[in-house]
């Protein structure tokens, strides 16, 4: 493998397992038409903590030189509006669903051994006993450069992680009500959801909305490299995963709003933490829609597929985190996708919901 290239991961929940896949991918520089919005008027009132998205007519994915081959064809899509969580769901929302509900979410519940042995190729051996205990995946920097081809140097599972203890159980979520609740999966994500009476985003919504009402840029700031001196998101300064120089202030997550919004009003729409959306992931979803002139409101393919991990449905997540830099992952881009099982929980992954006027709150 060449130094920098872009490289993309799936992870499932597993005692003591991360599982790497990756993908590099050339292409060349894509000219998109401006969005095109929808026409109307917005709904009269937005629900609280929400703004309207008008909806429209964009070019969803990327054929810039760092997009991987599942952001590619570039194709014509168009979306109705909707609203949208202004800012990732935070802790103390969280806690409010948690309070009122009794709800336990994945990470706080010890694995099913047999669930996950259906979804690892035959003849892997099983974790051990003493792994299937409540917990999940925590970021742990390494001491020194390593290979950036096995991810379990970084990724370690931990017993007593969970969306309160987000690091471990040593760690806490005091005073940082602001902050995006982390460790949820997307099962749990989908429980919040339902509780508020919204959804989680397609990812065509999703990208429509990070765009921020700019046509083929690269960022959802526009076009300009990520600045050290005056960041413009919450990604990862210095050399992964051993040395973050964390110019921008932040070593992990940071409070929401941290950064400024994008065209929409939205905030952390790159960076700071991975957003679950409602649709399985597929590698070849763009493929698929080739030759077509434009797709009205994809809502996803009807199963997962992923040919590295033929054995493991998976999500989809967007946006990129705090561990996001551009020699290994440079996903804080609107294009960029990923897939992790709906069962995974992580220390850099959380989510933020929608709403549509005729809406019901379905994730399939």
């Amino acid at each position: 493998m060449r130094k920098n290239e872009p490289k993309q991961f799936t992870i499932k929940r597993l005692a003591g397992l991360g599982l790497l896949a990756i993908a590099a991918f050339g292409s060349t520089f894509f000219v998109v038409k401006a969005l095109q919005p929808r026409p109307g008027s917005p709904p009269a009132d937005n629900p609280p903590g929400m703004i309207w998205i008008p909806g429209g007519e964009f070019a969803m994915g990327s054929e810039a030189s760092d997009a991987r081959g599942d952001e590619k064809p570039v194709h014509r899509v168009r979306v109705d509006g909707f609203w949208m969580d202004i800012t990732e769901v935070t802790n103390a929302q969280f806690r409010q669903f948690v309070d009122a509900t009794g709800y336990v979410t994945t990470a706080e519940r010890a694995p099913d051994l047999q669930e996950i042995m259906s979804q690892l190729p035959a003849g892997t051996p099983p974790p051990s006993p003493e792994n299937l205990v409540p917990g999940s995946l925590v970021f742990a920097p390494t001491a020194q450069p390593v290979p950036l081809d096995d991810i379990r140097q970084w990724w370690k599972w931990t017993a007593g992680a969970n969306w309160r203890h987000p690091e471990g159980p040593e760690s806490s979520i005091e005073d940082k009500d602001s902050y995006p609740v982390v460790q949820v999966s997307w099962d749990d994500a989908v429980a919040y959801a339902r509780w508020a009476g919204s959804r989680l985003p397609t990812e065509a919504e999703w990208e429509f909305a990070a765009r921020g009402g700019l046509a083929g840029k690269r960022f959802v700031w526009g076009d300009e490299a990520v600045s050290d001196v005056k960041p413009q998101a919450n990604i990862w300064q210095g050399d992964f995963p051993y040395r973050n120089l964390a110019t921008d202030g932040h070593e992990r997550t940071t409070a929401v709003k941290a950064f400024p919004p994008n065209g929409y009003g939205l905030y952390d729409m790159a960076g700071n933490v991975w957003e679950w959306c409602g649709d399985w992931y597929a590698a070849d979803a763009y493929a698929r829609r080739a030759g077509a002139i434009i797709v009205e409101n994809p809502q996803g393919p009807e199963r997962s597929f992923d040919p590295r991990r033929p054995e493991m449905p998976q999500r989809i997540q967007r946006g990129g985190s705090f561990l996001c830099n551009a020699s290994y992952c440079s996903s804080y881009r609107p294009s960029a996708r990923m897939g992790c099982t709906p069962d995974t929980g992580m220390s850099h992954v959380g989510f933020r919901c929608v709403r549509t006027p005729s809406s019901g709150t379905t994730n399939h």
